[in-house]
């Protein structure tokens, strides 16, 4: 049972209050233990009782990806296509005809997976929850029980959860699951992303306490905080939900351009993976593409794909803004998002490895032929619709110089993403060889924090709320205004409205995010004049961590 005046503390990645009583989802079934064996004569039987579950369990994922659109589709999808993937079966298939039955070969299969992925770490990481997912349903089919995953909701409720299925999560009614809390996760993780889609509160790694709470117990969850108020006077949380919810009218009606009261210009920009996501983000008040993530569409491809394959792929996203600046990031595979054709095979630590630019670095042939069709597909556009292309983990100014030369070979506009710190202390060296610079928050708050950004239990660390990590984001817009050189942020602060107008302060002049936050953040930009800004920005610069840096913020910015 919870205590009395229990507040968990977890990393908000929706803002927004709720207020409802607890609900759990359903149990995982238990794992079967090993050293039961099954007859030779019997397994290839037993392997098509195997086949026909997970056969049952991918038709059942498609089904509902073709009840929902956008991101939960593409999410249901990818999972189904996991169930169905060769490799895993092939270990399954391997597993029983050892002797084990199918729900012990399904676990073991699946273990060798979560190994492999926890050990690439980053996003590879966070997609051992999809792994674990599919493994449990398919041994609850094979056991006749029930599926695992939500229960049924007939009222409005705060969903609890270790970690929730992108099958769950894709399917959620917003209407009765005001808000979602999870013990695990990041905030990248399938929750993070669908719950930003659903526009519903939700706070991830919240870690082991948030098991003390028992379903029907009413709680308040503060998204942007990342607190979970388990004993709040019932009548003070109404009232805040029902301030929260004033003020998401508030941000429905707003309509930009995004510009500070006193009429500061901030251009806000949407960040997207492929051209559906373009075409979603073209129907709200996103000026423009600030991210394309080019390397979201190649991460199953074998083989490099030609030129004009890859200039298929871009026109897609560029269909969708033919009007409006599209800012293109070049393959920023490596790490936690390996692509087959361009990430080595090993590296003891890949998230410091040979990752975004570097694996052009000697093998330049993979840039070259990437600039050839991002050229190839922009043709046409006009002068109001500039193609800004940057590359990722830039840290040094000879590298800066050599992706600008092979950029204007092309008629692109170069830039350089500023994510790793050796790139923000010598902005003053690089920013001359470049047109623009976008900040990453995401890497450079883990490379400045020496924190995995994925791990729930550094999320204390790996918050963009850090001193730090503004710090260095100050010093880039200070040498961005000497040079004249645009300075964005595309990592998630910019989806963060107070934090927003943080960054306008310290002299960021667009901001890109996940289109669904972009009327959020806009609508607190025109709530503060740009001196206010600066003056928020001045006080957290000077705060003693990112607690106290969000707490200072929330009181000196109202709504």
């Amino acid at each position: 049972m919870a205590t009395e005046s229990t507040t968990i503390t977890g990393t908000g990645v929706v803002a927004g209050i709720a207020y409802a009583p607890a609900i759990w989802v359903h149990a995982r079934p238990s794992l079967p233990e090993p050293g039961a064996t099954v007859a030779e004569e019997a397994r290839d039987a037993e392997y098509e009782r195997f086949t026909v579950a997970a056969d049952t369990v991918a038709e059942r994922l498609a089904a509902r990806a073709d009840t929902v659109e956008g991101a939960a589709a593409e999410v249901l999808k990818v999972t189904a296509g996991m169930v169905n993937d060769r490799g895993w079966r092939k270990a399954v298939r391997k597993n029983v005809n050892d002797g084990h039955p199918a729900d012990y070969a399904t676990v073991a299969a699946t273990q060798k997976f979560v190994d492999m992925f926890e050990a690439a770490g980053g996003l590879m990481a966070e997609r051992t929850t999809d792994l674990r997912d599919i493994r449990d349903r398919v041994i609850a089919e094979l056991r006749g029980e029930e599926e695992p995953g939500l229960p049924s909701i007939t009222s409005e409720r705060v969903l609890l959860a270790d970690d929730l299925s992108p099958a769950d999560t894709a399917t959620l009614n917003p209407e009765l699951v005001v808000a979602l809390v999870t013990e695990l996760g990041g905030p990248t993780s399938h929750t993070a992303i669908i719950a930003r889609q659903l526009n519903v509160p939700c706070i991830v790694a919240a870690g082991p306490p948030i098991n003390e709470i028992p379903a029907g117990e009413p709680v308040l969850v503060d998204g942007a905080s990342g607190t979970i108020t388990l004993d709040a006077d019932e009548e003070t949380a109404r009232a805040e939900v029902a301030s929260s919810r004033e003020r998401a009218a508030i941000v429905a009606q707003w309509r930009g351009p995004a510009q500070t009261k006193d009429g500061h210009r901030i251009q806000l920009l949407a960040n997207v993976a492929d051209g559906q996501a373009a075409r979603l983000a073209a129907d709200t008040q996103a000026e423009g593409i600030g991210l394309y993530r080019t390397e979201m569409s190649f991460l199953s491809a074998s083989q490099e794909p030609t030129v004009e394959e890859q200039a298929a792929v871009y026109r897609k996203v560029f269909d969708a803004f033919p009007d409006s600046k599209v800012v293109i990031r070049t393959l920023d595979a490596g790490s936690d998002k390996p692509i087959a054709y361009a990430t080595l095979q090993h590296e003891e630590n890949p998230a410091l490895g040979v990752r975004g630019l570097r694996i052009a670095w000697g093998n330049d042939g993979i840039m070259v032929r990437q600039l050839d069709a991002i050229a190839l597909a922009a043709e046409g556009r006009g002068d109001d619709a500039p193609t800004w292309v940057m590359a990722p983990m830039v840290a040094r100014e000879r590298e800066a110089k050599w992706f600008a030369e092979l950029c204007r070979e092309r008629g692109l506009t170069p830039g350089a993403m500023i994510e790793v710190p050796a790139a923000a202390i010598m902005a003053d060296r690089i920013m001359p060889h470049l047109d623009f610079v976008s900040i990453g928050t995401n890497d450079l708050t883990q490379y400045t924090m020496a924190a995995d950004r994925l791990s729930p239990s550094l999320a204390y660390l790996t918050d963009p709320w850090q001193p730090a990590v503004l710090r260095l984001v100050k010093e880039t817009c200070r040498v961005g205004e000497l040079t004249q050189t645009p300075v964005g942020v595309c990592g998630e602060a910019a989806a963060d409205p107070k934090l927003a107008c943080v960054l306008a302060g310290l002299g960021v002049t667009s901001l890109s995010a996940a289109s669904t936050a972009v009327a959020g953040v806009g609508a607190q930009l025109a709530d503060l004049d740009l001196a206010q800004c600066q003056e928020v920005a001045e006080a957290v610069l000077n705060a003693s961590g990112a607690t106290a840096a969000r707490q200072i913020a929330a009181e000196m910015i109202l709504g």
